[in-house]
């Protein structure tokens, strides 16, 4: 905990700090959400096909990127928000403006009560 995942479009990648991104995220999350530092996990997904509205796919002009926050349950409504906020803030800051449109979404969730964690 936290699980976080980071769903993107592929052809958005060199415009994307995804390191920069992932440590500023780190530490939004110890810091709104109490968080330990060394529990804080991500993964980026790119995605090879994404679709905006009517648009064509094979026009890159739409970019999309999606942020998913999965924490143990007992956060308030209020530090969701202000974590998915934050969340939106980080992208701008490491989403180079390369010409295309960005559409940025993020949600915070709360992890089922089966979550369990395996280290080795």
């Amino acid at each position: 905990m936290p699980q976080i995942t980071v769903d993107y479009s592929a052809g958005m990648a060199p415009a994307f700090d995804r390191a920069g991104f992932a440590h500023a995220l780190h530490t939004a999350t110890v810091e709104i959400a109490a968080a330990k530092p060394e529990a804080c996990k991500t993964q980026f997904r790119p995605s090879a096909f994404t679709a905006f509205g009517y648009e064509d796919p094979e026009d890159q002009h739409h970019v999309i990127v999606h942020v998913t926050i999965g924490l143990l349950v007992g956060r308030t409504e209020e530090t969701k928000a202000k974590l998915t906020e934050a969340v939106i803030e980080l992208l701008r800051e490491h989403v180079a403006d390369e010409g295309f449109v960005l559409h940025a979404s993020a949600e915070v969730r709360d992890l089922d009560a089966s979550y369990r964690k395996f280290e080795r």
